[in-house]
Formats: C-alpha cells, sequence, structure tokens
C-alpha cells in the first residue's frame, strides 16, 4: 500500500515516466535495428530475425517480452496523462499565460504535443501490430523455408506493403510524430529522474536531438527505399 502510495504521487509519476520512457526508447532502438535488415535484397536475415524472436525459449522470451512492453506502455501512458492533467488543473484562469521556464525548458513545439503526438503513437502502435504480427500468414502464400522448416515469410510481406504509397506516406507522417515526441521526452525523461547536472544539461539536450533524428529519419529511411526499389 505504502508503495503504491509513493508511485502514485507526484514524485512517483515522474520516476516511473521517465524510466517507462527510457526503457521505450531502448526498444525502438532496437526495432529499427531490425527494420534495417529489409534494406538487404536478401530475404533470409530479416526472416532469420523474425524466426529467432518466435522461437527462443519455445516462444515465452517473446512473450515476456510483449507483456513488458504492454506494461512499460500503459505505465507511460496512464503516468504521463495523470502528470499532464494535473498541470492543467493548477492552472486555473484559463486565460493565463504561462512563460517560459527558460534554457531547456522553454515550451516548444515538442513538449506542448506531447499528449497528442502520444495518443497518435499509442493508435499507430495498435493498428501496426494488428497488420504486421496477425497478419496474412503461411495459409496466405507468405512462406519461406529456414533450416529445413517451412516459416511465415514476413519480409515478403513487409515489403509488399511498403511498396503502397499510401503506406509509406502514413508511415512517414506517423515516423514525423514520433521524433516530435522523442525530441522532447528523451530530455524530458532525465529530468523526471532528476538528473539535472547544469554541466550535462546541454549535452543531454543535444543527446536527445540527435536521438530523436536518428529514430524519426531511419524508420523513414526503411520504407522509402523499399518503395524505391519497387519502381525499378
Amino acid at each position: 500500500m505504502q508503495l503504491a502510495k509513493l508511485l502514485w504521487s507526484s514524485v512517483g509519476k515522474k520516476l516511473l515516466t521517465g524510466i517507462t520512457g527510457l526503457g521505450l526508447s531502448g526498444f525502438v532502438a532496437a526495432h529499427l535495428a531490425g527494420n534495417l535488415l529489409l534494406l538487404t535484397d536478401n530475404p533470409d536475415p530479416f526472416n532469420e530475425y523474425a524466426y529467432f524472436l518466435h522461437t527462443v525459449g519455445h516462444g515465452k522470451v517473446l512473450y515476456l517480452m510483449e507483456l513488458g512492453l504492454i506494461a512499460f506502455f500503459l505505465t507511460h501512458i496512464v503516468t504521463g496523462v495523470s502528470i499532464a492533467l494535473n498541470k492543467l488543473r493548477s492552472r486555473p484562469i484559463s486565460y493565463q499565460k504561462e512563460g517560459n521556464a527558460g534554457g531547456n525548458s522553454q515550451k516548444t513545439l515538442s513538449s506542448l504535443s506531447m499528449a497528442f503526438t502520444g495518443l497518435l503513437l499509442l493508435v499507430f502502435v495498435v493498428l501496426h501490430i494488428k497488420h504486421f504480427k496477425f497478419g496474412p500468414g503461411m495459409e496466405d502464400g507468405y512462406q519461406t523455408v529456414l533450416h529445413g522448416e517451412t516459416v511465415r515469410d514476413l519480409y515478403k510481406f513487409v515489403v509488399e506493403e511498403f511498396g503502397k504509397l499510401h503506406m509509406v506516406a502514413l508511415y512517414t507522417i506517423t515516423m514525423l510524430m514520433l521524433g516530435l515526441h522523442l525530441r522532447h521526452g528523451f530530455w524530458s525523461a532525465f529530468q523526471s529522474l532528476g538528473i539535472r547536472f547544469p554541466k550535462f544539461e546541454i549535452a543531454i539536450h543535444q543527446a536527445g536531438l540527435l536521438f530523436s533524428l536518428l529514430m524519426s529519419f531511419g524508420f523513414i529511411a526503411v520504407p522509402l527505399i523499399v518503395f524505391a526499389k519497387s519502381l525499378k
């Protein structure tokens, strides 16, 4: 009871938001690394990667990872929304304007749109999982052979989807929103964890900018390159 009360306090929610935010950032980076395998003309590396994830530990490892991700997502969303609502309640006068705190705390498009981009990314993740994880499988002709075993050809399905202009456009817009969210979220996570050394504040802020650009444009580059190849 005491632990739950502590975690749901103002400080506790900020800590949970920061920890889950950094954890999800790590997942985003790992996911991008896997997606880069789509840029090879050989489908085996990507299918090997997907096959490994689904079979390691007889599928139990992936199951535990997915449960962990769900827990991180839900915690990040609930604490983030709660913090945002508390901030709104603390401003009873609707016409009162709040100035910038100065330095890296000043209001930006990225900081002001955190709730919007966060909800948009949540919708994207749900649709993304439904489309690719539970989409067409071996019974629909998406199959290949790895190590003498017939498995789902996820590479073929993803490449076909990235060959569609509307899919690439939607993916690109969403990844721009991801970059916008990470732009403020990365730096804010360190603030939430109480890591506020003036000497390193600028470096953390710049690292957040670099990370958001790498993730956003990294994810955008994959479907664009795949789409360009499909036009040849």
